[in-house]
């Protein structure tokens, strides 16, 4: 018997590697304005063909078109704006402190300043995000004070987080940011519970829950979409595809033949699949999503089709698996580009004025920098008391750990 021809394994490949230019034709790109706009109230099954096209709004030549198009209030454009100049302005500083050894570790969100910009003003206060390590522009957005962001980076005296977490890895309860957790995924189910105990409650408040291309092939984020389609949870679960999972191309994740927005739709939950570098496209979207939500008809899932400009932290070099010029040749531009040329369009922003903001907000960041500095970086050891390892853990501290503290004198 014929045993017929051996047996071959598929090993996604990326379209561009150093020294060959990327072919982005995979992206499935549509034009500006031509998706469709449903209800609110949709049925999850009637959303399959947003989760192979791409939302947009923003025009080549900076107009909003379509029926995304939203109704946004000219001073939150500029807002997003300044926001985003601001976040951009923060993560370079950032990585420059991080290469004078004043702290261990940093991340950026080169390139997806929009996404977390613009969601953050389709949230209310008391909604709750789970974000991952890349979306420092939503504390932006709610204005948390950066040198509190900056001590944490630093690991100094005045950390909110007392030295226990990772620099980047916030925690900031009042503005709506949940701990942020080094294990990819974890953020995804927590996030659905959390929107299922506030529906328990019968309270007004939903989720947000955040998560790169590279996670969705863990179970967590699996198990959280059948529990978020099961109970109807009153959340958004939002897909930052960028490309680039460290150095792994989003195909091996699974997003070579299919979208990650598809995912959604196949377990029962209503998918978009968005321009994520189109700041009108994310507020529209992540508005509609809101929506839905707080009037009870469940999750959305979310696709942001982006790009990782950067290298994935500090201790990564992109030009070892792609090429140098890849952002400049991604053919959704520069969110902050975009989002500029639109604001001049309409007589809102000019260059002038785009020269002074940059000035204004590269010395606040420096001013907040050197500020977060007088409580110590890493290079000079101030750092949280001993102290504070015993703190925080029991309510009422046992015997056994007041003798050790007693021993260490603190």
């Amino acid at each position: 018997m014929s045993q017929g021809n051996p047996l071959s394994l598929h090993v996604p490949e990326p379209t561009g590697r150093p020294g060959c230019k990327t072919d982005f034709s995979y992206l499935q790109m549509s034009p500006a304005g031509a998706v469709r706009r449903p209800d609110v109230d949709v049925l999850f099954g009637d959303t399959a063909d947003l989760v192979s096209s791409l939302i947009r709004v923003l025009d080549e030549d900076g107009n909003a078109v379509g029926p995304w198009a939203p109704q946004i209030d000219v001073d939150q454009l500029r807002f997003g704006l300044r926001t985003m100049m601001k976040t951009r302005i923060f993560d370079a500083r950032m990585v420059i402190g991080q290469r004078q050894k004043k702290m261990s570790f940093y991340m950026t969100s080169l390139g997806e300043e929009a996404i977390g910009t613009a969601h953050a003003l389709a949230l209310k206060d008391g909604d709750m995000c789970f974000p991952t390590y890349r979306q420092q522009s939503l504390l932006m957005a709610r204005e948390y004070p950066m040198v509190d962001m900056i001590c944490q980076l630093l690991s100094n005296e005045r950390d909110p987080m007392k030295g226990r977490q990772l620099p980047v890895m916030y925690s900031v309860k009042e503005k709506g940011f949940f701990s942020i957790s080094g294990n990819l995924a974890t953020q995804v189910p927590q996030a659905v519970g959390w929107a299922m105990a506030s529906a328990i409650k019968g309270d007004t408040k939903i989720a947000s829950a955040w998560i790169g291309d590279g996670a969705t092939a863990e179970s967590d984020f699996h198990t959280a979409l059948t529990f978020a389609h099961v109970y109807r949870a009153p959340c958004i679960i939002n897909v930052v595809n960028n490309q680039w999972a460290i150095s792994t191309f989003q195909a091996i994740a699974g997003g070579e033949s299919v979208t990650f927005a598809a995912r959604g739709v196949g377990s029962g939950i209503a998918s978009l699949r968005v321009d994520g570098n189109d700041f009108l496209a994310v507020y529209a979207a992540s508005c509609w999503a809101a929506e839905r939500a707080r009037r009870n008809l469940g999750p959305t899932l979310i696709e942001w089709v982006t790009y990782r400009a950067g290298p994935h932290s500090t201790s990564d070099d992109p030009s070892r698996y792609r090429p140098a010029d890849d952002w400049s040749r991604f053919p959704l531009g520069d969110p902050i580009a975009r989002l500029r040329q639109h604001l001049t369009k309409i007589g809102a922003w000019s260059d002038d004025e785009h020269e002074r903001v940059q000035a204004d907000l590269e010395a606040e960041v420096l001013a907040a920098q050197r500020q977060a500095e007088q409580y110590g970086t890493l290079a000079d050891g101030r750092v949280p008391s001993a102290a504070s390892m015993f703190e925080d853990v029991y309510k009422e501290m046992p015997e056994h750990l007041r003798r050790q503290r007693q021993q260490l004198g603190v």
